[in-house]
């Protein structure tokens, strides 16, 4: 049961990818709002999201699309797939005293790296600068709350969601920005409904994802890119991603439908508005076409 592969916009067969079977050992749990577990699977150490973890089937859901769709738009994630659990026989200790519960869990291979510390000489070393931009654009179009918020007042940054992948020789600090974590995507980590698509979001005109050490890293010609991205969008691509969401996780196919068309017209609507967002924040004093 492996998530959707993208590559250049093109699907890519499922088989290719890393895929556990098997859960073998519990390793560690981790005190994080999903309660994530560090676990030994049969192709190596990975960290687990599972049923039974305090924010409900809901965040597991908006983590499984928001990772997908951020894979779709060009993002790097950590490999990931879904791995069935048994409570029966699988213990695995959550950090809120509780068990794993049997059904489908989100599993992200574990990867040789740290979170960003948020300094800018970090992301001096980067392979890949221009997805620091796709980043920003991602943010603000699945409403994620969880990198950087809109609005500091109710929520402070969290520096851990910007993971940084070790890809240099030994002794060469060269390293790969990762998109990770996308629970709070759309819904700021409340519980699905179908409701989920009201104008208020749709339309939330506000910048989402932009530290302070991204502003001067957030090129123009790579923002038109990202955006030029989102006009990609298909109806037909975003329904199926939703549908993937394993009916374990409980949700119904009115909240499908509602998530389905806030991805589509949120992207439309981002699209079209951003760019003047952008300025304000990155270049001020650069006039230019702000037309996507």
């Amino acid at each position: 049961m492996n998530g959707l592969r993208w590559r250049g916009g093109v699907r890519e067969s499922s088989g290719q990818h890393w895929q556990p079977k098997e859960f073998q050992r519990f390793d560690e749990s981790i005190a994080s709002s999903m309660c994530t577990a560090r676990v030994t699977t049969d192709v190596g150490p990975a960290y687990l999201k599972a049923l039974g973890n305090p924010q409900g089937p809901h965040q597991l859901a908006c983590d499984y699309v928001g990772t997908q769709l951020a894979e779709w738009f060009g993002l790097p994630t950590l490999d990931y797939a879904l791995l069935i659990i048994d409570a029966a026989i699988d213990e695995i200790p959550l950090k809120n005293g509780k068990l794993a519960e049997s059904g489908p869990a989100l599993a992200s291979k574990a990867a040789d790296g740290h979170p960003w510390g948020g300094s800018e000489e970090e992301l001096d070393a980067l392979v890949n600068p221009e997805d620091i931009a796709r980043l920003v654009v991602f943010d603000t179009w699945t409403l994620n709350c969880d990198r950087h918020p809109a609005d500091l007042t109710k929520r402070r940054p969290n520096y851990d969601n910007v993971f940084l992948e070790k890809v240099g020789e030994r002794g060469k600090d060269v390293y790969r920005l990762l998109a990770i974590d996308h629970g709070c995507c759309f819904s700021g980590g409340r519980d699905l409904s179908p409701k989920i698509a009201g104008i208020g979001r749709v339309q939330d005109n506000r910048l989402y994802g932009m530290f302070p050490g991204f502003v001067q890293r957030v090129r123009e010609d790579y923002a038109r890119s990202a955006i030029a991205r989102l006009g990609d969008l298909g109806e037909d691509t975003a329904r199926e991603i939703v549908q993937s969401v394993p009916e374990e996780w409980e949700v119904s196919l009115p909240t499908q439908n509602a998530l389905t068309d806030l991805i589509c017209r949120r992207a439309g609507f981002v699209a079209s508005n951003i760019m003047p967002l952008l300025q304000r924040a990155c270049w001020p004093d650069h006039l230019f076409d702000i037309r996507a």
